[in-house]
């Protein structure tokens, strides 16, 4: 759940976590989904509460300990923000029901062992889903010897993998083709901020270029989320991962146009879709 101040002083409560910002995204987006949480203590009966007053489809797993609570702090000036972080598998494994993609998002809750992810993946896979991950540190690390179906970093995530900094596409190609040649997953994306993504399949690299914004960023909250979502409904749909890709580029392009951690503009992001170039290069070769 995240608490969200400006640097003017206004306070927000909304119902967070990587999980259920990707399911309201993708319910923004059209698609059809069930997010699966934590839920302990008081703070966790006001998550619950917060989800069913918005209407969001979730299934809670009681915890004992108290769900944590993140605090956002948003800075109007710099325009970015600062998070601070104050028997599931049986449950996920039955939520999934009939859905072809499961979206694991977020760092894990104390007490998880670092290699949950990859437990999940092979649960996710025997009740005939696949995994699309979005972590970092011990967790990301523990779900790279299962083999998911999409694997997404950011700059920071992807050069804590590799032990090189990520700054731009070359670098963010490099790290796909790690992913991709060691077996952690059949999608591997990696963003490199402003710049766009990178997006590879064993077909090859296909760069995304970020479209040009058509207003002052507002926020960089929830672009990754957003672009998580975009992806896991349009494979939904039937579309490649490529296309679905540069959805995700253009819905995280409209996020930051969004004040705080507000949910983008669906009708933004379609707008912006077209303007997403890429240029495609095979596996192995040598950038131009």
């Amino acid at each position: 759940m995240n608490s969200d101040r400006t640097a003017t002083g206004q306070w927000g409560v909304a119902a967070g976590g990587g999980g259920i910002n990707v399911a309201r995204a993708v319910v923004r987006l059209g698609g059809r989904a069930t997010a699966v949480h934590t839920a302990g203590g008081e703070v966790g009966l006001r998550l619950n509460r917060l989800l069913d007053g918005e209407g969001v489809d979730h299934v809670a797993v009681g915890i004992e300990d108290e769900t944590r609570e993140a605090l956002v702090l948003f800075e109007t000036e710099t325009r970015h923000s600062y998070h601070q972080g104050l028997r599931c598998l049986d449950v996920l494994e039955r939520a999934v029901g009939d859905c072809p993609y499961v979206v694991a998002s977020g760092s894990l809750p104390r007490g998880l062992p670092a290699d949950f992810y990859a437990r999940a993946a092979r649960r996710i896979k025997q009740a005939g889903a696949r995994l699309i991950l979005d972590t970092s540190g011990p967790a990301l690390s523990g779900a790279l010897t299962e083999g998911v179906l999409l694997l997404r970093c950011n700059r920071t995530e992807a050069a804590a993998l590799t032990g090189r900094n990520v700054l731009g596409f070359d670098d963010a190609r490099a790290v796909n083709e790690h992913l991709l040649t060691t077996g952690a997953a059949e999608v591997a994306v990696t963003t490199v901020g402003a710049l766009g993504a990178v997006g590879s399949t064993r077909h090859g690299h296909t760069v995304l270029h970020a479209p040009p914004l058509p207003g002052e960023p507002l926020s960089d909250a929830g672009a990754g989320d957003g672009m998580v979502a975009a992806i896991a409904a349009r494979l939904a749909a039937g579309d490649d991962p490529v296309s679905a890709c540069a959805l995700g580029v253009a819905v995280a392009a409209a996020a930051v146009l969004t004040p705080s951690t507000e949910s983008f503009d669906p009708e933004t992001a379609q707008s912006l879709r077209p303007q997403v170039m890429s240029g495609f290069q095979p596996l192995g070769s040598s950038p131009a």
